[in-house]
C-alpha cells in the first residue's frame, strides 16, 4: 500500500514508545487529565513516561513474561493508560475489557483469553481461576531504561468484541497498529499538537483508545477523559473547562447534550464520532446549536476506523465519509467482487492496510479484502453512505454486541420459547437493544430486567421487551432478526 502519511513500520519498534517518546511533546505539558466534577487527575509527559517505564517493570517483576495476557479490569481510572503502555513496553499483551461484567461473562472471557493474570482495582467482577494482581505492583520496581522492542508485526494488544456465535471474538493488533492510525490525523481528527481532545467513552473501549488517547499522545497533545461513571450531561461542562478544542463521543452523548443547555463552547474546533450511524439531523443540530460540525468515521475493532469526514472535506450530508489518505476501500458484491459506483454491497477495505488486526480469532485476515459485514454504497467521488448489517450484529450505544449472547439467559427461562435480539430504532437518532421473546403469556418486564441484570452487562441488556405468541423463522428454522427489526422500525 502506498500511504504518502505514513512510514513503513521498522524493526526494533515498540508501540509504546512510538506513543509517549518519539512526539517531542515538553516533559511538563499535561499528557493526560482525568476528569471529574471537583477537578482532574492530572500527568504531564515526563510523569506518563516514567510511570509507564516504573510500571512495566513491576509487570515482569511480579512474574509475567513477554508474550503473557493480561486482563485489565480498571474502568476509567488513570492506572488503565499506564497500565496498558506498561505492558507493551515489557511485550506483555494488554487486554482491556468492560465494567460491570457478571460472572457469566468472565468466566467465558476467562476460557477464551487463558490469561496469565487480571489487573483490578479490586472492586467488580471476580475472576475464578485467575491470578489477580493490584495496581500496587505499578509503583514500586526500578524502572526499565526503555520500552522493548522488536519486529513492528509482532503482538501488541488484543480487544474483546462480539461474533455471531455469541461467544467472544479475540483481535489481536501489532505495535505497527499505531502507523495505521496515522491517515486518521488528515482524513479525520485534524489533530495537532496544540489540541485538547475530550473523549467521552470508556477506556476499553478501541474509539476511546485509539482517538482520546493513543492518538494525542502520538502528536504531543493532551489526553482529556471523564472519570469512571461521569454523568454524560457534564460532558459539555467539562469541555468548557479544560478548554478541549476538539470533542469526541457516540451520537448518544450528543444526543443528550443537546437535549439540555449547553454552555459556550470558545475552544471547540470540531467534534468528532463513531462507534454508530450519526443522524443527519443530529449533526445539523450540533451545527445549529455550536455552531462547529460533527466529522463522522467508520471502522471497527478489527481495522479501526478507514472512512470518515475531516475539518478540510466535511462530508456530505448522509454519508460515513471517504477512504482516508492511503487507504484502498472498496464495495463488494457477494463473491468478493469490488462493485461500480452507487451499487450496494458490503463495504470492505484492503487486508494490506497496517491498521487492520495482526489476528482475528488466532487467524490472519485472508485475500484482498477485509469485508466489515457493513452494507453500502460509494458514489463516483469515493462517498460511502451506509446501508445497515449484512448479518444480525447489533450495533447499540456504540457497541457492537451478539444477539445470540444477549438471548443466552431468556432462551433459558422456562416460559420462553424463543428469543430475537435487534437493534430497534425509536427514533431517526435513538437505537436501542430489544428483546423479542415467544411465551404462553406475557412476563412481567421487571423480572425480564432482573433476568438481564444477572447475566448481562449494562451496555447488553434490553430495554424494551415485546411478547408474541411465535417468532418468525425462514424455511431453514432460523430466526428472521431482521423481520423483527423492519416489523417494528419508524421508518419501515
Amino acid at each position: 500500500m502506498s500511504d504518502p502519511t505514513a512510514t513503513p513500520a521498522p524493526d526494533g519498534f515498540n508501540l509504546a514508545h512510538h506513543v509517549l517518546w518519539r512526539n517531542d511533546a515538553p516533559g511538563d505539558k499535561i499528557a493526560l487529565a482525568v476528569l471529574t466534577a471537583s477537578g482532574a487527575e492530572r500527568f504531564s509527559y515526563d510523569r506518563l513516561r516514567a510511570s509507564v517505564l516504573t510500571a512495566a517493570a513491576g509487570l515482569l517483576d511480579a512474574g509475567l513474561m513477554p508474550g503473557n495476557r493480561l486482563v485489565l479490569a480498571l474502568g476509567n481510572t488513570s492506572t488503565f493508560p499506564v497500565a496498558f503502555l506498561a505492558a507493551i513496553a515489557a511485550d506483555i499483551l494488554p487486554v482491556p475489557v468492560p465494567s460491570g461484567l457478571t460472572p457469566d461473562e468472565t468466566a467465558q472471557l476467562a476460557q477464551a483469553l487463558d490469561p496469565a493474570a487480571v489487573l483490578t482495582a479490586g472492586t467488580g467482577a471476580v475472576w475464578p481461576g485467575i491470578r489477580h494482581l493490584t495496581p500496587d505492583i505499578l509503583t514500586g520496581s526500578s524502572p526499565l531504561d526503555r520500552p522493548r522492542t522488536g519486529d513492528a508485526n509482532r503482538p501488541a494488544y488484543l480487544m474483546v468484541t462480539s461474533g455471531t456465535t455469541g461467544r467472544p471474538r479475540l483481535v489481536t493488533h501489532a505495535h505497527r497498529a499505531i502507523l495505521g492510525r496515522i491517515p486518521m490525523r488528515a482524513g479525520w481528527t485534524g489533530l495537532g499538537p496544540t489540541d485538547r481532545m475530550l473523549h467521552a467513552g470508556a477506556f476499553n473501549w478501541s474509539y476511546t483508545l485509539g482517538t482520546g488517547l493513543l492518538d494525542p499522545w502520538s502528536v504531543g497533545a493532551t489526553a482529556l477523559v471523564p472519570a469512571q461513571n461521569t454523568d454524560p450531561a457534564l460532558i459539555a461542562l467539562l469541555a468548557k473547562r479544560h478548554d478541549a478544542t476538539i470533542l469526541a463521543a457516540v451520537p448518544g452523548v450528543y444526543r443528550r447534550l443537546l437535549a439540555g443547555p449547553l454552555p459556550p463552547l470558545p475552544r471547540l474546533r470540531h467534534a468528532l464520532s463513531a462507534g454508530e450511524a450519526l443522524a443527519p439531523s443530529l449533526r445539523a443540530r450540533w451545527q445549529e446549536v455550536t455552531g462547529t460540525d460533527i466529522h463522522e468515521a467508520f471502522g471497527q475493532t478489527e481495522c479501526s476506523t478507514f472512512l470518515s469526514g475531516s475539518p478540510d472535506a466535511p462530508a456530505p450530508s448522509g454519508t460515513l465519509g471517504r477512504a482516508q489518505p492511503g487507504r484502498r476501500v472498496a464495495i463488494l458484491d457477494d463473491s468478493g467482487a469490488p462493485l461500480p459506483p452507487d451499487t450496494m454491497g458490503q463495504i470492505a477495505v484492503s487486508t494490506d492496510d497496517p491498521g487492520l488486526a495482526l489476528l482475528v480469532d488466532g487467524a490472519p485476515p485472508a485475500g484482498d479484502w477485509w469485508g466489515t459485514g457493513d452494507m453500502g454504497t460509494m458514489s463516483a467521488d469515493g462517498w460511502v453512505t451506509y446501508l445497515g448489517r449484512a448479518d444480525d450484529i447489533l450495533t447499540a450505544g456504540g457497541y457492537r454486541l451478539s444477539p445470540t449472547e444477549i438471548e443466552a439467559p431468556f432462551t433459558a427461562h422456562p416460559d420462553i420459547t424463543a428469543a430475537a435480539a435487534v437493534d430497534h430504532r425509536l427514533g431517526p437518532e435513538t437505537v436501542i437493544v430489544a428483546l423479542h421473546y415467544s411465551a404462553d403469556e406475557p412476563l412481567a418486564d421487571a423480572e425480564l430486567q432482573a433476568l438481564a441484570a444477572r447475566h448481562l452487562a449494562p451496555h447488553k441488556r434490553p430495554r424494551l421487551f415485546i411478547h408474541a405468541q411465535t417468532l418468525p423463522r425462514g424455511a431453514n428454522g432460523k430466526l428472521l432478526r431482521r423481520a423483527l427489526r423492519a416489523a417494528t422500525d419508524p421508518a419501515s
